[in-house]
């Protein structure tokens, strides 16, 4: 019988990505239930006699054994002391099917007093009658709670501090202090300093020594009347040791990780350097800086030879509100990430620094990006792949909503072998610059210039000093400056060379009413062809060197140039609804078919396409209005 070849899983040199996973066969299972009144640590873990923490089965569970997880909130961090054999030989941790299981790296404190002795005035002399009626509490940490890590004492930023460019950067987010607090599962915002309590509802702030906070509610309540939760623990499943692999991890909620700013990248749940996990069906909820690491964590670390990184798949999990990075991954092979909902990323705002997005890889090999759906990423990139990328593909993903970011997928210093960007939705990048710096050009003041202002952005796709990356059949629309930018970066030497943004493919993509530009190229030295543009301004196709630039339309695009002969501008109107992830199109009349892509044998839907399509991520559209389901994940 001939095996059906998943066309969407075609990397750009024509091999099919690696899958590894075959069934499992355990010989042994443990049962976790810290509900049942038997539960106890000294059980042996069968389901009438039960462990009571999911971290002592994690201490036992040998190759070939189920952990199986029954409801409860269980609030502890699992270290699993040993990794699987082999890729028939797994350890999985799993809950109980049909059954919630949530481990939650904090703790609920039901002690309190009014708090004295601080100011809530910004100065000596102001009245204070404009603070009556305000009410903060005090909350003295338990110190065994927090035996071993105390996150109300660290800053976020602790570790490599290279990054920062002091001159650009609002430090705050940086220094504050890893610890949450949580009101009904929702976070307080941390101030700096105590008297910023007065401006502040549903606000804390914690004392120089970090033994102590003051928490003002909204509506100035007590907080006897609410759950009150402090992060406690750095991570929430995380081996003690590097290098474990062959594990499972299944339908489990990881929340409230006093996680740190990357780098070191460690997750809320951490591979730590292992290989061939699997992490699925789970959900990440409100990590302080990173949900899920799955690479070497960070580049201080010396090679090893021999070692294997990544080979995990992490597959459909929803990763929310996520401080800084929703999925990390240093150094990384033949990793898989598809049908995860990733969203609210980016909220402590260090998008300056080198490891903010919802996704973020370095030096990403034979890797398979598919079927996500990426939305309201606050500052950061949806998608941020670093340093020599090669052979990766980013096919039928969903990218929503850039919400002051600067661009939804932002390829750096990735040179010398091809990646494949390919039916995506990329939609909706409000930029992030200063709206004031903008420069003003009154009257004619502005036509002389020979190349455009560097203030503006908001990009659907970015590039800096990267070469042979093939975009195909993408729908890129509203992007607040250019559906597409790159910058040359001669002088970053990597290996050996710097980028010349050259040889780069844009094949029958779809561009949607972006505010300047659709597609603004450094030189002429790529490839153009077969590519749609609807509600554009004037000048939308640009090459801005050799000076002065260019700033064309279709005709002479493709006169001067040479570009998208066989391209097409049309007459749509576009809407997408990011809540239910549906999307209305209105043609005056159905788009023009273009010759396919060799390299591209599927559209959005996963559907095989093969020799002409239309322009866009959907391989077949008629005329007229047409509603669709957006959401690429399987299942949903």
């Amino acid at each position: 019988m001939i095996k059906k070849v998943d066309l969407t899983a075609q990397l750009p040199n024509g091999q099919i990505f690696e899958f590894w996973e075959v069934p499992q066969k355990y010989d042994r299972e443990i049962h976790v239930d810290n509900q049942n009144p038997r539960a106890s640590d000294e059980n042996d873990g069968t389901k009438a006699e039960p462990l009571r923490t999911i971290n002592a089965a994690a201490q036992i569970a040998t190759p070939g054994t189920k952990v199986l997880i029954h409801a409860g909130t269980y609030r502890e961090t699992v270290q699993p002391a040993i990794g699987g054999q082999n890729q028939e030989r797994m350890i999985s941790y799993e809950a109980c099917e049909g059954e919630e299981v949530i481990i939650k790296a904090s703790v609920e404190v039901k002690t309190f007093r009014p708090s004295v002795g601080w100011r809530l005035s910004r100065d000596f002399n102001e009245d204070i009658s404009k603070t009556e009626g305000i009410k903060v509490w005090e909350i003295e940490l338990n110190p065994e709670d927090f035996k071993g890590y105390n996150p109300f004492c660290a800053v976020n930023i602790l570790h490599d501090r290279l990054f920062i460019e002091y001159d650009k950067t609002d430090m705050t987010t940086y220094l504050n202090r890893r610890g949450m607090v949580f009101v009904d599962g929702r976070p307080m915002k941390q101030v700096s300093l105590y008297c910023l309590l007065s401006e502040n509802e549903n606000a804390f702030w914690v004392e120089a020594n970090g033994q102590k906070l003051h928490i003002r509610l909204t509506g100035d309540d007590d907080p006897k009347n609410h759950i009150i939760e402090l992060s406690n623990r750095e991570q929430c499943f995380a081996p003690k040791v590097p290098f474990l692999s062959y594990i499972r991890v299944k339908g489990l909620t990881l929340a409230h990780a006093a996680t740190g700013a990357p780098v070191p990248q460690r997750g809320s749940l951490s591979c730590y350097r292992g290989h061939h996990w699997i992490i699925e069906d789970c959900t990440i909820d409100w990590s302080n800086a990173t949900g899920i690491d799955c690479g070497n964590e960070c580049w201080h670390h010396p090679r090893i030879e021999g070692q294997v990184i990544g080979n995990s798949i992490i597959r459909r999990n929803t990763i929310k509100d996520v401080g800084v990075c929703g999925i990390a991954g240093m150094f990384v092979r033949n990793i898989l990430i598809e049908d995860n909902l990733i969203t609210g990323t980016g909220w402590q705002r260090m998008e300056l620094s080198w490891e903010a997005g919802a996704i973020k890889v370095h030096n990403s090999v034979n890797s398979l990006i598919r079927r996500n759906v990426i939305k309201e990423c606050y500052g950061c990139d949806a998608l941020w792949m670093d340093v020599g990328n090669e052979n990766n593909r980013v096919t039928s993903n969903l990218f929503l909503d850039g919400i002051d970011s600067r661009e939804h997928i932002f390829i750096e210093c990735t040179r010398d072998a091809e990646n494949l960007i390919d039916n995506n939705i990329i939609w909706n990048v409000e930029g992030r610059y200063d709206r004031s710096a903008v420069p003003i050009e009154p009257g004619s003041s502005g036509w002389y210039k020979t190349t455009e202002s560097d203030v503006k952005n908001g990009y659907g796709i970015y590039l800096e000093g990267t070469d042979r990356l093939r975009m195909v059949n993408n729908l890129i629309g509203k992007c607040n400056k250019a559906g597409f930018f790159a910058k040359v970066v001669a002088f970053r030497l990597q290996i050996k060379r710097g980028g010349t943004s050259r040889e780069n493919t844009f094949l029958n993509n779809l561009f949607y009413q972006c505010e300047e530009a659709a597609i603004i190229l450094p030189n002429e030295h790529n490839t153009v062809e077969g590519n749609a543009y609807a509600k554009m301004p004037g000048g939308y196709l640009r090459v801005m060197y050799p000076e002065p630039e260019m700033c064309l339309d279709l005709a002479t695009w493709q006169e001067f140039c040479g570009f998208d002969l066989a391209g097409c501008t049309c007459d749509l109107e576009i809407d997408i609804n990011s809540d239910d992830l549906t999307m209305e199109i209105q043609f005056s009349k159905a788009l023009p078919e273009v010759k396919a892509d060799e390299k591209c044998c599927t559209d959005y839907y996963g559907m095989p396409t093969d020799g002409r399509r239309i322009a866009g991520p959907f391989a077949e559209l008629a005329g007229g209005r047409v509603r669709l389901n957006i959401d690429p994940r399987i299942g949903k």
